[in-house]
């Protein structure tokens, strides 16, 4: 029973780190869409509401967001029951040591991983809903004014101050994610444990400033 119980959690863990890293790679794209916002007012419009158009007309990027759609749910799913199962059995034990040898948010996860939850659920409700289902302006080229929709959004300092915290989240998140999920597909080598750690620390760094970046800058220039 106990050997059953491993595989379980060495699959969920394997799952989890393949649908992460995807969920990685979609950041990377992600980001570089949005930076268009930094665009001078006109031609950040002009840009951003053409992507959009884009990923929204293109048979091959839905099928992407499918498969985008299906990795956050499974992603969320494995890691909810992986931290069930460690806090039972964590809880057989009356000495826990985790802190003494794991950065603070290797042991909080659990808390990261609900503030970006609550994020997405406000991201895909203010953003995805209202270009797929809301009644969107278009602009004078034919397209859905999502830009104006994201400007006014970013006109709420709660909004970014949320906004720049749950991006912070998302960092650290990443940060013990990445190397995690290199340990659950043996990729951890000592070999190459440096590189993957410089690899690691920089894209963290990278995306969650990257995006901390566009609210703030939109409140303060438009």
């Amino acid at each position: 029973m106990d050997r059953k119980i491993q595989l379980s959690t060495i699959t969920r863990k394997a799952l989890m780190a393949l649908t992460g890293l995807f969920l990685c790679f979609f950041l990377v794209i992600h980001l570089l869409g949005n930076l268009q916002l930094l665009l001078p007012a006109e031609q950040a419009k002009e840009s951003f509401n053409s992507y959009s158009r884009l990923l929204s007309g293109n048979i091959f990027i839905k099928i992407i967001s499918y498969v985008l759609y299906t990795s956050i749910i499974v992603h969320c799913v494995d890691a909810l029951i992986i931290t069930l199962k460690n806090k039972k059995i964590a809880g057989k034990y009356a000495v826990d040591n985790r802190a003494k040898v794991s950065k603070w948010y290797s042991r909080n996860m659990g808390v990261l991983g609900t503030i970006i939850l609550i994020f997405l659920v406000f991201h895909f409700k203010d953003f995805w809903y209202q270009y797929k289902f809301g009644t969107l302006p278009m602009d004078e080229y034919g397209n859905k004014d999502l830009y104006t929709i994201v400007i006014a959004a970013y006109q709420d300092w709660w909004y970014v101050l949320f906004y720049v915290l749950s991006m912070f989240a998302l960092g650290y998140h990443l940060l013990h994610g990445f190397f995690s999920a290199a340990r659950s597909l043996g990729v951890y080598h000592p070999k190459y444990v440096s590189w993957i750690r410089i690899f690691g620390t920089g894209y963290s760094y990278v995306i969650a400033i990257g995006f901390a970046i566009i609210p703030i800058f939109i409140y303060l220039n438009r």
